[in-house]
C-alpha cells in the first residue's frame, strides 16, 4: 500500500504544475485527506483507511488514546 500511495503522489508531482510551495503543500494535503477517507483499498475489503480504522476501534477501542471519530483531517504536528 505504501508503494501505491508513493507511486500516486509521484504522478501527481509528475502531471501538474504547481504555481507556488502552498499550492504544492495544498494540493498533498487534498489527496492525502482523499486517500486516507475515500479512496478504498483492496486489500482491506473495499474500506478505507479510515473506515477501516473507525472498524478497528469499535472492537479494539483498548488500543487506542482517541476515538478516530474525531478525526477530521491529517494536520501535521504534535498529537494531543
Amino acid at each position: 500500500m505504501v508503494e501505491r500511495f508513493n507511486g500516486r503522489i509521484s504522478d501527481i508531482l509528475k502531471t501538474h504544475r504547481f504555481r507556488s510551495g502552498e499550492d504544492l503543500e495544498t494540493t498533498l494535503h487534498r489527496y492525502v485527506f482523499l486517500y486516507n477517507h475515500h479512496l478504498p483499498q483492496t486489500t482491506l475489503k473495499s474500506r478505507s483507511l479510515f473506515q477501516a480504522m473507525k472498524d478497528w476501534y469499535a472492537s479494539n477501542p483498548e488500543c487506542f488514546v482517541r476515538n478516530p471519530d474525531g478525526i477530521i483531517n491529517n494536520h501535521p504536528g504534535h498529537d494531543s
